[in-house]
Protein backbone atom coordinates (compact mmCIF):
# COMPACT_ATOMS: atom_id res chain seq x y z
CA UNK A 1 0.00 0.00 0.00
CA UNK A 2 3.33 2.36 0.79
CA UNK A 3 3.60 2.18 -2.79
CA UNK A 4 0.66 4.01 -3.50
CA UNK A 5 1.77 6.81 -2.34
CA UNK A 6 4.86 6.72 -3.30
CA UNK A 7 4.00 6.61 -7.04
CA UNK A 8 1.36 9.45 -6.40
CA UNK A 9 4.01 11.51 -5.23
CA UNK A 10 6.15 10.32 -8.08
CA UNK A 11 3.57 11.20 -10.61
CA UNK A 12 1.92 13.98 -8.60
CA UNK A 13 2.31 16.68 -12.26
CA UNK A 14 0.23 13.22 -14.02
CA UNK A 15 -2.28 13.28 -11.13
CA UNK A 16 -2.98 17.10 -11.00
CA UNK A 17 -2.65 17.39 -15.12
CA UNK A 18 -5.57 14.18 -14.89
CA UNK A 19 -7.74 15.68 -12.78
CA UNK A 20 -7.75 19.33 -14.31
CA UNK A 21 -8.03 17.52 -17.80
CA UNK A 22 -11.30 15.56 -16.24
CA UNK A 23 -12.93 18.92 -14.93
CA UNK A 24 -12.69 20.47 -17.72
CA UNK A 25 -13.44 17.75 -19.94
CA UNK A 26 -16.52 16.93 -18.44
CA UNK A 27 -17.93 20.40 -19.73
CA UNK A 28 -15.95 20.50 -22.86
CA UNK A 29 -17.77 21.99 -25.90
CA UNK A 30 -20.51 22.90 -23.33
CA UNK A 31 -21.45 26.92 -23.86
CA UNK A 32 -22.52 26.97 -19.91
CA UNK A 33 -19.36 24.99 -18.94
CA UNK A 34 -18.74 24.45 -15.00
CA UNK A 35 -22.35 26.31 -14.73
CA UNK A 36 -23.60 22.92 -15.01
CA UNK A 37 -22.13 21.98 -11.45
CA UNK A 38 -25.39 24.32 -10.19
CA UNK A 39 -27.38 23.70 -12.54
CA UNK A 40 -27.38 20.31 -12.63
CA UNK A 41 -27.96 19.42 -9.21
CA UNK A 42 -30.70 22.79 -8.90
CA UNK A 43 -32.77 20.66 -11.81
CA UNK A 44 -32.57 17.63 -10.30
CA UNK A 45 -33.42 19.28 -6.97
CA UNK A 46 -36.58 21.42 -8.45
CA UNK A 47 -38.38 18.03 -9.91
CA UNK A 48 -37.86 16.55 -6.56
CA UNK A 49 -38.94 19.03 -4.48
CA UNK A 50 -42.23 19.04 -7.23
CA UNK A 51 -42.93 15.42 -7.00
CA UNK A 52 -42.87 14.84 -2.74
CA UNK A 53 -44.19 17.84 -1.50
CA UNK A 54 -46.97 18.66 -3.82
CA UNK A 55 -48.19 14.94 -5.85
CA UNK A 56 -46.63 12.66 -3.00
CA UNK A 57 -47.62 14.75 0.02
CA UNK A 58 -44.65 15.19 1.91
CA UNK A 59 -45.12 17.29 4.62
CA UNK A 60 -41.31 17.00 5.82
CA UNK A 61 -40.28 21.04 6.56
CA UNK A 62 -38.05 22.71 4.91
CA UNK A 63 -38.03 19.76 2.05
CA UNK A 64 -35.93 21.88 -0.14
CA UNK A 65 -33.18 21.67 2.44
CA UNK A 66 -33.43 18.52 3.33
CA UNK A 67 -33.02 17.27 -0.14
CA UNK A 68 -29.87 19.55 -1.43
CA UNK A 69 -28.68 17.61 1.99
CA UNK A 70 -29.53 13.96 0.31
CA UNK A 71 -29.49 14.60 -3.55
CA UNK A 72 -26.37 16.65 -3.94
CA UNK A 73 -23.69 14.32 -1.91
CA UNK A 74 -25.86 11.54 -3.78
CA UNK A 75 -24.76 12.78 -7.56
CA UNK A 76 -21.40 13.06 -6.62
CA UNK A 77 -21.58 9.39 -5.02
CA UNK A 78 -23.37 7.82 -8.17
CA UNK A 79 -21.34 10.13 -10.68
CA UNK A 80 -17.63 9.00 -9.32
CA UNK A 81 -18.49 5.24 -9.27
CA UNK A 82 -20.33 5.40 -12.88
CA UNK A 83 -17.24 7.04 -14.36
CA UNK A 84 -14.63 5.18 -12.71
CA UNK A 85 -16.66 1.98 -13.77
CA UNK A 86 -15.69 3.33 -17.34
CA UNK A 87 -11.88 4.95 -17.13
CA UNK A 88 -9.64 1.96 -17.86
CA UNK A 89 -11.50 0.93 -20.73
CA UNK A 90 -11.52 4.54 -21.76
CA UNK A 91 -8.45 4.94 -21.31
CA UNK A 92 -6.97 1.58 -23.09
CA UNK A 93 -5.18 2.56 -26.12
CA UNK A 94 -2.81 4.90 -23.57
CA UNK A 95 -2.21 2.06 -21.02
CA UNK A 96 -1.26 -0.04 -23.81
CA UNK A 97 1.25 2.32 -25.00
CA UNK A 98 2.47 4.39 -22.22
CA UNK A 99 3.33 3.37 -18.46
CA UNK A 100 2.41 5.36 -15.62
CA UNK A 101 0.72 4.12 -12.29
CA UNK A 102 -2.82 2.88 -13.65
CA UNK A 103 -4.44 4.12 -10.18
CA UNK A 104 -3.87 7.98 -11.37
CA UNK A 105 -6.83 7.29 -13.02
CA UNK A 106 -9.95 6.17 -10.99
CA UNK A 107 -7.98 8.66 -8.20
CA UNK A 108 -8.31 11.39 -10.68
CA UNK A 109 -12.16 10.62 -11.61
CA UNK A 110 -13.28 10.50 -7.71
CA UNK A 111 -10.62 14.06 -7.07
CA UNK A 112 -12.52 15.58 -9.88
CA UNK A 113 -15.84 14.88 -9.42
CA UNK A 114 -14.87 15.71 -5.51
CA UNK A 115 -14.32 19.41 -6.55
CA UNK A 116 -17.27 19.55 -8.65
CA UNK A 117 -19.27 18.55 -5.18
CA UNK A 118 -17.24 21.13 -3.18
CA UNK A 119 -18.54 23.76 -5.96
CA UNK A 120 -22.09 22.24 -5.66
CA UNK A 121 -22.12 22.49 -1.88
CA UNK A 122 -22.60 26.01 -2.49
CA UNK A 123 -26.00 25.34 -3.49
CA UNK A 124 -26.74 24.02 0.02
CA UNK A 125 -25.43 26.89 1.61
CA UNK A 126 -27.35 29.60 -0.27
CA UNK A 127 -30.37 28.02 0.46
CA UNK A 128 -29.48 27.05 4.09
CA UNK A 129 -28.87 31.40 4.22
CA UNK A 130 -32.08 32.20 2.11
CA UNK A 131 -34.49 30.08 4.19
CA UNK A 132 -33.75 31.73 7.48
CA UNK A 133 -32.20 28.46 8.88
CA UNK A 134 -28.54 30.25 8.56
CA UNK A 135 -24.75 28.33 9.06
CA UNK A 136 -23.88 27.13 12.51
CA UNK A 137 -20.60 25.97 13.89
CA UNK A 138 -21.31 22.76 12.99
CA UNK A 139 -19.92 23.56 9.61
CA UNK A 140 -16.74 22.49 11.17
CA UNK A 141 -17.25 19.01 10.71
CA UNK A 142 -17.97 19.26 7.20
CA UNK A 143 -14.62 18.41 5.94
CA UNK A 144 -15.08 14.84 8.35
CA UNK A 145 -18.29 13.80 6.57
CA UNK A 146 -16.70 14.97 3.10
CA UNK A 147 -13.15 12.75 4.04
CA UNK A 148 -15.20 9.78 4.57
CA UNK A 149 -17.26 10.21 1.43
CA UNK A 150 -14.19 10.80 -0.66
CA UNK A 151 -12.20 8.19 0.90
CA UNK A 152 -14.99 5.54 0.65
CA UNK A 153 -15.39 6.38 -3.48
CA UNK A 154 -11.51 5.87 -3.85
CA UNK A 155 -12.12 2.18 -2.01
CA UNK A 156 -15.12 1.63 -4.76
CA UNK A 157 -13.28 3.44 -7.72
CA UNK A 158 -10.20 1.08 -7.33
CA UNK A 159 -12.55 -2.28 -7.43
CA UNK A 160 -15.14 -1.44 -10.19
CA UNK A 161 -12.13 0.28 -12.09
CA UNK A 162 -10.17 -3.04 -12.03
CA UNK A 163 -13.05 -5.64 -12.43
CA UNK A 164 -14.65 -3.83 -15.45
CA UNK A 165 -11.87 -4.43 -17.77
CA UNK A 166 -12.60 -7.93 -17.67
CA UNK A 167 -16.39 -8.02 -16.92
CA UNK A 168 -18.00 -5.18 -19.46
CA UNK A 169 -21.28 -6.14 -18.26
CA UNK A 170 -20.40 -4.90 -14.74
CA UNK A 171 -20.93 -1.27 -16.32
CA UNK A 172 -24.63 -1.65 -16.66
CA UNK A 173 -24.90 -3.68 -13.10
CA UNK A 174 -23.68 -0.56 -11.77
CA UNK A 175 -25.94 1.51 -13.16
CA UNK A 176 -28.95 -0.50 -12.35
CA UNK A 177 -27.28 -1.09 -9.01
CA UNK A 178 -27.22 2.80 -7.97
CA UNK A 179 -30.90 2.93 -9.27
CA UNK A 180 -31.89 0.15 -6.61
CA UNK A 181 -29.27 1.75 -3.83
CA UNK A 182 -30.72 5.71 -4.44
CA UNK A 183 -34.14 4.16 -2.75
CA UNK A 184 -31.97 2.41 0.12
CA UNK A 185 -30.56 5.80 0.91
CA UNK A 186 -32.56 8.62 3.40
CA UNK A 187 -32.36 10.99 0.10
CA UNK A 188 -35.45 12.09 -0.27
CA UNK A 189 -36.90 10.55 2.89
CA UNK A 190 -35.99 10.58 6.89
CA UNK A 191 -34.77 7.56 7.98
CA UNK A 192 -37.90 7.52 10.93
CA UNK A 193 -40.38 7.51 8.13
CA UNK A 194 -38.92 3.74 7.33
CA UNK A 195 -40.25 0.83 9.20
CA UNK A 196 -38.36 -0.77 11.61
CA UNK A 197 -38.37 -3.73 10.00
CA UNK A 198 -36.44 -2.38 7.11
CA UNK A 199 -33.71 -0.40 8.79
CA UNK A 200 -31.48 -2.87 8.33
CA UNK A 201 -30.89 -1.63 4.99
CA UNK A 202 -29.62 1.58 6.02
CA UNK A 203 -27.43 0.75 8.42
CA UNK A 204 -25.87 -1.78 6.21
CA UNK A 205 -25.63 1.12 3.64
CA UNK A 206 -22.63 3.54 4.10
CA UNK A 207 -23.61 6.42 2.44
CA UNK A 208 -26.45 6.94 4.85
CA UNK A 209 -23.88 7.76 7.94
CA UNK A 210 -22.79 9.91 4.90
CA UNK A 211 -25.39 12.05 3.87
CA UNK A 212 -26.96 11.95 7.82
CA UNK A 213 -23.69 13.78 8.54
CA UNK A 214 -24.35 16.35 5.64
CA UNK A 215 -28.03 16.53 7.35
CA UNK A 216 -26.94 17.34 10.45
CA UNK A 217 -24.58 20.02 9.76
CA UNK A 218 -26.74 21.87 7.57
CA UNK A 219 -30.48 21.14 8.07
CA UNK A 220 -31.16 19.83 11.68
CA UNK A 221 -28.20 21.82 12.51
CA UNK A 222 -26.55 19.49 15.33
CA UNK A 223 -23.40 17.62 15.73
CA UNK A 224 -23.08 14.49 13.63
CA UNK A 225 -22.43 11.44 14.47
CA UNK A 226 -18.85 11.52 15.01
CA UNK A 227 -18.51 7.86 16.23
CA UNK A 228 -20.19 7.09 13.44
CA UNK A 229 -18.41 8.72 10.86
CA UNK A 230 -14.67 7.66 12.76
CA UNK A 231 -16.18 4.09 12.58
CA UNK A 232 -16.76 4.44 8.82
CA UNK A 233 -13.66 6.19 8.08
CA UNK A 234 -11.47 3.10 10.01
CA UNK A 235 -13.70 0.79 7.67
CA UNK A 236 -12.94 2.60 4.41
CA UNK A 237 -9.24 2.64 4.98
CA UNK A 238 -9.67 -0.90 5.13
CA UNK A 239 -11.43 -1.13 2.22
CA UNK A 240 -9.06 0.75 0.61
CA UNK A 241 -6.07 -1.48 1.24
CA UNK A 242 -8.44 -4.57 0.26
CA UNK A 243 -9.60 -2.57 -2.88
CA UNK A 244 -5.82 -1.75 -3.67
CA UNK A 245 -4.89 -5.19 -3.26
CA UNK A 246 -7.68 -6.23 -6.10
CA UNK A 247 -6.86 -3.37 -8.81
CA UNK A 248 -2.63 -4.43 -8.16
CA UNK A 249 -3.10 -7.83 -8.88
CA UNK A 250 -5.94 -7.16 -11.65
CA UNK A 251 -3.83 -4.51 -13.42
CA UNK A 252 -1.40 -7.19 -14.52
CA UNK A 253 -3.53 -8.40 -17.48
CA UNK A 254 -4.91 -4.69 -18.61
CA UNK A 255 -2.62 -4.40 -21.20
CA UNK A 256 -4.20 -7.92 -22.70
CA UNK A 257 -7.96 -7.49 -21.88
CA UNK A 258 -7.80 -4.03 -23.96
Amino acid sequence: MFKVFKNLYNYRELLKTNVKKEIRGKYKNSFLGVLWSFLNPLLQIAVYAIVFPLILRNTQENYVIFLCCGLIPWTFFSTAISRSAFTMVENGNILKKVYFPREILPISIVTSEAVNFLISTIIIIVFVLFSGLGITKYIIFYPIVFLAQYLLLIALSFIVSSICVYIRDLQHFIGIFLQLLFYGTPIVYAVDTIPENFKWILNINPMTYVINGYRDIFYNQTMPNINALLILIVAVLIAIVIGYIIFNKLQKGFAEEL
